[in-house]
């Protein structure tokens, strides 16, 4: 298993260092293990993490939800806490809605694009 500095870890996952310095801060992250040197360094899970947090964040979640998932024992499968598992498929219900709502929008802005026509009717 390898690890990673921090910029290689803002590389694989797309959060800037100061986020990821910043969500240690609030405890959203574990806090990074360090090199002797003082530099920070992160493992497999901790990407994982950030991945995860990535696709939260995309959703909308915010913080404090993201926070009262991650605190929850997400190392056990899914099956032995119902409150994790009912929390994601709550959150997946939204993320669907979320999907249908923006296919409506790319609808309407392909019919206007179809029929050439303005964006508002003329008054």
């Amino acid at each position: 298993m390898g690890t990673y500095s921090i910029k290689e870890a803002s590389e694989k996952t797309g959060l800037t260092g100061d986020a990821i310095r910043y969500y240690e801060k609030i405890d959203l992250l574990p806090y990074a293990k360090r090199k002797q040197n003082g530099h920070r360094i992160y493992d497999e899970e901790d990407i994982e993490i950030m991945e995860l947090i990535v696709c939260l964040k995309k959703t909308g979640m915010s913080l404090n939800e993201m926070k009262n998932i991650l605190q929850l024992p997400i190392k056990e499968k899914l099956s032995s806490v119902p409150e994790l598992k009912r929390t994601l498929l709550n959150y997946k219900e939204k993320v669907i809605s979320q999907i249908h709502d923006l296919q409506r929008i790319v609808d309407f802005i392909d019919a206007k694009l179809e029929k050439d026509e303005t964006l508002f009717r003329p008054q």
